[in-house]
């Protein structure tokens, strides 16, 4: 319930910030098909080109498998030091390879870093085998779980990002995957900022560039088919902030790693993640009819965040439209109202506000002196 609820928030987070944020900057040219560059903690697009535009993802495919082969270690499903038996389909496999062979012991946890640091095709494969079966089965995992995550225009058939005509996403759809697979497994991410692993005595450098270059970028991942061009996605972290790029089609192995270097430093440079409200913060007190007290505090469950341009946090103003009347029981947690806000008069967003208590209903005697006192409002 906790996985599902984070997917409706990441879902809903990204579809309001399509609207361009007042007063911002303008994003500087990318040298890509598509692009987008998203704020992991607030979730908005803070700029993006041809966002939704299908695309064949190439290793880009491979976030998603990581995404499921954690959730498998997670639940407990496979353990990192569990051997898995290599498949002649895996043995075979296309393109880049950690080179797994039948008959040699390989863990789990080795074949996670072969796909994640040398962004092994082998290892893609029989990581799939171990948690589905067979690699189509799992192909069936990963369009649940994109259905899930609300990745509204992707589609797989394979846990490797190899050419098909049925493989498809979006630099948009990536973000949201890039973010959910951060978010909900922080320990298991810790792996892709690692710059290079050594199995079957061949030692393989990580492809993201940005590993070495930026000490603040700790992942994420690389693509490359003759089709899909040189993609990247990639993370940063710095003072108590994150922004995660996305570009897709460009020409070269050093445009990708420019390219996102570019979009992060302009989002930092230009760009706040502000707090605006604390989790359980009083934003209002509301009257409550028929119940043992006579009003409640509202706020919001969690903290909440956005990505404004700089200078533009004190100029936030707030309107709370409330649910009028306001009837006993009331949960902590239900909603009770919307609250709007605005920069210099420009819509910034709606956002839920909830009860911070509990408030249960009166004795009958407050409950008819309610409902007489309401008759005449």
């Amino acid at each position: 319930m906790a996985r599902l609820l984070t997917a409706l928030l990441l879902t809903s987070f990204f579809l309001h910030a399509q609207a361009q944020t007042p007063g911002a900057p303008k994003a500087p040219p990318v040298a890509a098909k598509a692009w987008v560059l998203i704020d992991f903690y607030t979730g908005q697009v803070i700029a993006g080109e041809n966002m939704h535009e299908r695309m064949e993802p190439a290793s880009l495919t491979k976030l998603m498998t990581a995404y499921l082969t954690f959730s498998a270690l997670e639940q407990k499903q496979l353990r990192l030091d569990q051997t898995v038996a290599v498949s002649r389909k895996a043995w075979r496999a296309e393109g880049s390879r950690m080179f797994i062979e039948p008959g040699k012991p390989v863990t789990v946890e080795e074949l996670l870093k072969g796909m994640i640091v040398q962004s092994g095709n082998d290892a893609s494969i029989a990581l799939a085998e171990a948690v589905a079966g067979s690699e189509e089965v799992f192909a069936q995992m990963m369009n649940r779980e994109a259905a899930r995550l609300g990745l509204k225009n992707t589609h797989f058939v394979n846990a490797t990002g190899l050419p098909d005509p049925q493989q498809y996403s979006t630099a948009y759809d990536v973000a949201l995957l890039a973010a959910a697979l951060i978010r909900d497994f922080p320990d298991f991410y810790t792996l892709y900022s690692q710059k290079e692993y050594t199995y079957n005595n061949i030692r393989q450098a990580n492809r993201n560039r940005l590993l070495w270059t930026d000490p603040y970028v700790d992942g994420v991942k690389t693509g490359h088919t003759e089709a899909a061009g040189y993609c990247l996605v990639a993370s940063t972290r710095r003072d108590g902030r994150r922004l995660i790029s996305v570009v897709m089609g460009t020409s070269s192995e050093t445009a990708r790693a420019v390219e996102s270097q570019k979009l992060l430093n302009w989002g930092l440079q230009f760009f706040d993640t502000v707090r605006v409200y604390q989790k359980g913060q009083e934003v209002a007190v509301l009257p409550v009819w028929k119940g043992k007290e006579n009003s409640v505090k509202v706020g919001f469950q969690n903290d909440l965040y956005l990505t404004l341009p700089k200078g533009q946090a004190e100029r936030i103003k707030a309107a709370l439209e409330r649910q009028e009347p306001l009837i006993a029981p009331v949960a902590a947690g239900q909603k009770v109202g919307i609250l709007r806000l605005t920069v210099d008069g420009q819509p910034l967003g709606e956002y839920p506000v909830v009860a911070l208590q509990n408030v249960p209903v009166a004795n009958v005697f407050g409950r008819a002196w309610d409902s007489l006192k309401l008759l005449f409002n």
